[in-house]
């Protein structure tokens, strides 16, 4: 029996204690360095330089992505790919001041991720390059400051070859960076490798792996000491060990505690724990981390499928790319959490990062709130799908950022599979054979405790040959190639089988696959939530509209992806619904109408869609015309009433895939769809038809947040009937403003052909909707956000902004 077992106890990001006094000799600290940058889009040469003047640039605080702030244009170069967005390069820069005190310590800056090919300059001395957009790097800046003056940092981001994604990429710094300031004796960036080797109900073994580097020029006698509390701030476990370094070294120091009675993680209960790790010498703390982790096992095999703490879990999964829609690629961590939030809610328990490294905010919400990843590194190797894409830096820098994502990423309870890249083009080749284990045993040489994985496809009829690429991974990724599972099992039966990407139209099928064999651990859709670029995939095509698919002409206006089960406002489209429905319990019955064909022709459909549907019963103009209606249910039969009329019953089990389509005359009024189970009505969802918009209703996600110049609140726009329904069919333009502690960042209505701007004050209402997000400055107060549209009341809200989240 082939069987691969993966244990392991895991962390969030660490949060390093902050600064010491400035008289300590010691200091420990790890600062946020978001704030008062200086921004110019356009190539400069000598931006870099200490007496460059950057009075009339643009102030800003980060992550910022300008590309989003730009207009989608059909000829920019950036393409459809990238949604025809505008790319080019920028510069940042920023003066601070670096205290006289701190010159023995050592100083060093943490970007979470720069896209792309990042070049570091610190008082004019360039520190370092960075290409690849998706890696977070560290920089040493000790030799380049000067203590006790004023200092310049730059940065040059050069987005400006194009095509170099597949995606929407963003261009800029738009994620967060640290600046850490640090005792010569201190624990290494990504040092702390986190595991529990044994677990039982009783007792889980905990390992801690800490590097610790002496960077003086003599020995130095050390205490390690580590503490472990749990969520209510006890303390489980402590140990300690006297370390001793020679001059200029670097050691990898083993510490194993015992967690009594361990608190597991899980998908219904997320437990955490705090592994505080500490560098003592005499009464004085030298460098101090608290990373919180979780405690859980994972297990893989082709008899059992996948065990999650001895617990078979169907991975009911999505794919992601790292956008935040209206916000870009700014990877503010609200918006990272509420993304996982909304795939949580929609019934996902699992999430693919395609096809690169996410944000460690993302990874963060993902632990705390309990979701499974695949945490991918590329979406190629050595041969390009776009000009200038990862092909031409691959051979120089893979091993640093595969290195790079498996350190920072190791740690966390959520990850339970790395992979290693996409649709290789070179797949067919034998070299790819060598490069796949090249990849795979890099990543075991730092984390043997998940499984390694890459993504597969095929169009043609050459499937087999992909068996020795397949075997240099310990679970096989099928991109939309699952129905050779059976077949490849029969041949291979060892193989543990994931479906890595799927048509959505496919999920009753790829369901019934994993309910019925073990080998098949689960399915990822492409995708869980619309994106910004890939632009026109899974878009349903007008009579006059230009058919094909995104690769195939330019379809411009189009700017996004819209195969999501979700769309970028978080609306769960009825896809979403009824894949929730085959995986969860937590709903039996829904119901939506689909879009009937326009008089001039009928709507064709492209690879990756579904028939436009809603969750509407407004449809003037089909007064008396058939239109059919959809009900997804897990009761045996359904009921479809039409203004108390009954206007039939149907089966909706397994064998009818859990649907019923009625076909009726359209009338308006109350469209009722009610589940029968024992030849009994039970649950019932309604339709109403909606009368002439008289309302905008405003509701926020959150009334309160944190006035730290990073929160953020996402307030959803309904035009509604004087009765509060929403009136699907209302494009009325809005205006927003907004009055206290707060600023607008991004407007949106989930249309991804309207290409107005999404950094503005005014958006056209889709389907009925739209959506304005705010954030906090750093002054607390009361925020209000007022929404007006010609000949409507105006509507306002009301949030409250503090120094602390209650």
């Amino acid at each position: 029996m082939k069987k691969i077992q993966f244990i392991a106890s895991l962390f969030l990001f660490s949060l390093i204690m902050g600064c010491a006094s400035a008289k300590k000799e010691t200091l420990v600290s790890k600062q946020n360095f978001n704030s008062d940058w200086k921004f110019s889009l356009g190539e400069s040469s000598s931006a870099n330089a200490v007496s460059f003047d950057d009075s009339s640039w643009r102030k800003l605080d980060l992550p910022h992505d300008w590309s989003i702030e730009g207009k989608s244009e059909k000829n920019n170069p950036s393409g459809g790919e990238n949604g025809f967005f505008p790319t080019g390069t920028g510069w940042y820069r920023k003066t601070f001041s670096m205290p006289a005190h701190w010159k023995n310590q050592k100083v060093a800056i943490y970007f979470e991720g720069v896209y792309m090919n990042a070049e570091v300059f610190v008082n004019g001395k360039s520190v370092g390059i960075q290409p690849y957009g998706y890696t977070s790097f560290e920089y040493d800046l000790t030799p380049y400051l000067n203590f006790g003056q004023q200092n310049t940092i730059a940065v040059k981001v050069d987005n400006s070859k194009q095509k170099n994604s597949r995606w929407y990429s963003g261009s800029g710094i738009y994620r967060h960076v640290w600046l850490k300031v640090k005792n010569p004796i201190h624990i290494k960036n990504w040092g702390v490798a986190i595991s529990t080797p044994e677990v039982t109900n009783e007792k889980a073994k905990v390992q801690i792996k800490t590097i610790v580097k002496n960077e003086t020029t003599s020995s130095q006698i050390i205490l390690l000491a580590t503490n472990i509390t749990n969520k209510k701030g006890r303390s489980v476990a402590k140990t300690d060990i006297k370390i001793e370094l020679q001059p200029n070294e670097e050691k990898e120091v083993t510490q194993n505690l015992a967690v009594e009675n361990p608190a597991l993680w899980s998908l219904e209960t997320p437990n955490l724990y705090a592994a505080h790790v500490n560098i003592r010498q005499g009464n004085k703390d030298l460098d101090v981390i608290t990373k919180n982790f979780g405690i859980r096992t994972i297990e893989f095999s082709a008899e059992n499928g996948f065990l999650l703490n001895g617990k078979k879990i169907e991975l009911n999964g999505g794919c992601v790319h790292h956008d935040n829609g209206a916000l870009g690629a700014a990877a503010y961590d609200r918006a990272e959490e509420r993304r996982v939030e909304l795939l949580k809610a929609a019934g996902f328990n699992a999430l693919r990062t395609s096809h690169n490294p996410p944000s460690e905010a993302f990874l963060d919400a993902c632990d705390r709130l309990g979701m499974l990843v695949i945490d991918e590194a590329f979406d190629g190797w050595k041969v390009k799908k776009t000009t200038y894409d990862y092909a031409s830096n691959f051979d120089k820098w893979w091993k640093h950022d595969v290195e790079s994502m498996v350190l920072r990423d190791r740690n966390h309870p959520s990850i339970i599979m790395w992979s290693t890249g996409n649709e290789i083009i070179e797949r067919k080749e034998p070299a790819a054979v060598e490069t796949a284990k090249m990849l795979a045993n890099a990543v075991r040489n730092i984390d043997p405790t998940r499984p390694v994985t890459s993504a597969m496809t095929t169009w043609d009829k050459s499937w087999e040959i992909f068996d020795p690429l397949m075997a240099a991974h310990d679970v096989a990724g099928y991109n939309y190639q699952l129905h050779h599972a059976e077949s490849d099992h029969e041949r291979v039966p060892s193989r543990i089988i994931v479906q890595t990407e799927s048509y959505p139209k496919d999920a009753f099928s790829n369901w019934n696959l994993v309910q019925k064999h073990s080998y098949i651990i689960g399915d990822f859709v492409w995708t869980a939530m619309d994106y910004l670029g890939e632009s026109g995939i899974g878009r349903y095509v007008y009579p006059g509209e230009t058919t094909g698919e995104p690769w195939e002409a330019n379809l411009y206006p189009w700017h996004g992806a819209y195969c999501g089960d979700l769309d970028v406002t978080g609306w769960r489209k009825p896809i979403s619904h009824y894949r929730s429905m085959l995986y969860n319990n937590n709903e039996k019955i829904y119901m939506a109408v689909r879009e009937p064909n326009p008089d001039s022709g009928a709507i064709k459909l492209t690879t990756w869609a579904v028939w436009p549907t809603w969750e509407s019963w407004t449809w003037p103009g089909q007064e008396g015309k058939n239109i059919e209606v959809e009900v997804y249910s897990k009761y045996p039969k359904v009921r479809l009433y039409l203004n108390d009329k009954l206007m039939g019953e149907k089966e909706t089990g397994l064998a009818q895939e859990f649907k019923a389509t009625f076909a009726i005359p359209y009338a308006a009024g109350q469209l009722k769809a009610v589940g029968i189970e024992n030849d009994k009505e039970t649950e019932s969802v309604v339709l109403q038809t909606a009368q002439q918009v008289t309302q905008i209703k405003l509701k926020a996600d959150r009334n309160e947040i944190t006035a730290d110049g990073q929160d953020l609140s996402y307030i959803n726009i309904e035009l509604t009937d004087e009765n509060g329904i929403l009136n699907p069919n209302a494009e009325n333009q809005l205006t927003f403003a907004v009055s206290g502690p707060a600023v607008i960042v991004a407007v949106d209505n989930a249309n991804l052909k309207d290409t107005d701007l999404y950094v503005s004050n005014t958006r056209k209402a889709w389907k009925g909707k739209a959506m304005v997000i705010v954030k906090s400055t750093k002054e607390a107060g009361e925020i209000v956000v007022k929404v007006s549209s010609p000949d409507l009341k105006d509507s306002t809200i009301k949030i409250l902004s503090t120094y602390k989240k209650k």
